[in-house]
């Protein structure tokens, strides 16, 4: 497992990385003239945190529901009583929900009405190649449509959509182009949980704004984000009763890592990570994420008098001199009075697959330019190249994969598209319990980290991507392809 405080280092990691985000071009960047709006201007907890509303389908016919999406611009109140211009999907910000049952179909027409070509990927989905979101298989923009089918062959888990389309991902998503996708399945269901108004998706990133109140884009300036949003509100509150509630963590963010916790302390349950519900629940102080990892946790609020306020903190990412106060709070919590409550957490919560035994290994290097010289990332010496297959795998084949940040600064992470995996090992010890011991699709790596990990690929032939989900990193280069064929013949180990 990775320790939370390897995970502190991250933020001081990307300072030597980006140098100031000097070695990185912009792109996009705001307008010149306008000047940076000063976070500490930005008022704390004074809006309420949405949920995410969820899509409902357009129609259901037998085990098929069908969805009609648009991708459109829209003004969002992200600070208080300003409008910001995003990106989003049926002009949601933040962006919506699609519930989702295993061994359910959804069907998708995506009508991308933006100015710029798309691709939505539906991350930690196990889904064929022409549903996939490939970063080159584009929806043209001013009204292109492409329609996207996911069959749900899958357990529970929490997933979620953006845009893959690539040079271009780092600026779409972080200009608002996600949504989520809740599957669920009889597993889940018959737990116990919080359910209805308890169980609450929360998306977190963070953002830069200029004076105007609009969103800042350009690559590499983590630094500069010091706006952190939950569910696209800048520091929101969020009213809870005292009892137990499901919060389902996602982190959206292009480049942060967050390590989260309750401000006097006091312990969760996590109860699932990217792939689903763990075999058992961890009782945890924190919770860390790389970009795109998900976490499932359980806060018992039963335990606070009404009217206490208590602010989900973050350490993770933090640089020497941050200003704590600002990207070191994430949102508030406001304890009301007590309910009924009979949801449980159960000492077991579900059981998870074999591994199998893997009949290949492969090693994988991640690396890019720290001197500034170039904006060149790799993947075993390699930058992406859209015609280039870099790895063949035999279809139903099981593989280790060791992974290594060769950079001595600068932190990265790991996403497979197709599968879920397991982490075996993290830098030679072996993973036998904790958040990584569940299912997995994206993995941290900071500098000189080594995992080990096992897959299994299987249920769709096609090409798919590997790649960095520190999306600057993935738009520089650190991305590759495998392709899954009955024909391909096994490789030596």
């Amino acid at each position: 497992m990775i320790q939370r405080r390897t995970v502190l280092k991250a933020g001081a990691a990307l300072t030597g990385a980006l140098g100031g985000a000097g070695l990185l071009v912009p792109a996009v960047a705001g307008p010149a003239q306008a000047t940076d709006l000063d976070p500490s201007t930005v008022p704390q907890f004074q809006q309420a945190m949405p949920v995410p509303g969820v899509v409902q389908p357009v129609c259901d016919l037998g085990l098929t529901s069908y969805y009609d999406m648009t991708l459109q611009e829209a003004d969002a109140e992200i600070l208080p009583g300003r409008l910001t211009r995003v990106r989003t999907f049926n002009g949601s910000f933040p962006g919506p929900v699609i519930k989702a049952v295993s061994g359910r179909r959804v069907v998708v027409r995506q009508t991308n009405q933006l100015s710029v070509p798309t691709s939505i990927h539906l991350h930690g989905g196990h889904v064929p190649q022409s549903s996939d979101g490939s970063p080159m298989d584009l929806i043209t923009p001013g009204g292109g449509s492409k329609i996207y089918t996911y069959p749900n062959s899958q357990p529970h888990a929490n997933l979620w959509f953006h845009d893959h389309t690539h040079h271009q991902e780092s600026e779409t998503v972080y200009r608002g182009l996600t949504g989520l996708y809740l599957l669920t399945d009889d597993v889940e269901r018959n737990l116990n949980l919080p359910s209805g108004a308890y169980d609450v998706p929360i998306a977190l990133r963070d953002a830069r704004f200029d004076d105007s109140g609009q969103l800042v884009y350009t690559m590499g300036d983590f630094m500069k984000r010091q706006v952190l949003l939950a569910n696209g509100k800048a520091w929101p509150y969020f009213e809870v009763a005292a009892r137990k509630y499901r919060f389902r963590l996602f982190n959206t963010a292009n480049l942060r890592f967050f390590t989260l916790q309750l401000s006097d302390g006091s312990a969760f349950q996590q109860i699932g990570s990217d792939g689903g519900l763990l075999e058992k629940p961890l009782d945890v102080t924190s919770v860390s994420l790389s970009p795109g990892e998900r976490a499932d946790i359980v806060v018992d609020f039963s335990r606070y008098a009404a009217g206490t306020r208590l602010i989900l903190t973050n350490t993770g990412g933090l640089l020497p001199g941050d200003p704590v106060d600002q990207v070191g709070r994430v949102l508030q919590f406001r304890v009301t009075g007590a309910v009924r409550d009979t949801s449980s957490v159960p000492s077991t919560l579900r059981t998870l697959p074999a591994a199998g035994s893997a009949t290949v290994s492969r090693d994988f290097v991640l690396s890019m330019d720290e001197t500034g010289a170039t904006m060149d990332a790799f993947i075993n010496g390699k930058s992406y190249d859209m015609d280039r297959i870099d790895t063949e795998i035999k279809y139903g084949a099981t593989e280790i994969w060791t992974v290594r940040n060769a950079n001595l600064y600068t932190p990265h992470n790991f996403h497979i598209h197709l599968v879920q995996f397991r982490v075996l090992e993290r830098n030679g010890k072996p993973v036998t319990s904790g958040p990584e011991s569940g299912l997995k699709d994206t993995v941290p790596l900071l500098p000189g980290e080594t995992v080990k990990l096992q897959a299994t690929f299987t249920g769709y032939e096609g090409t798919y991507v590997y790649h960095c989900h520190m999306f600057d990193h993935a738009s520089m280069g650190m991305m590759a392809n495998f392709r899954v064929s009955k024909s391909t013949a096994a490789p030596a180990t």
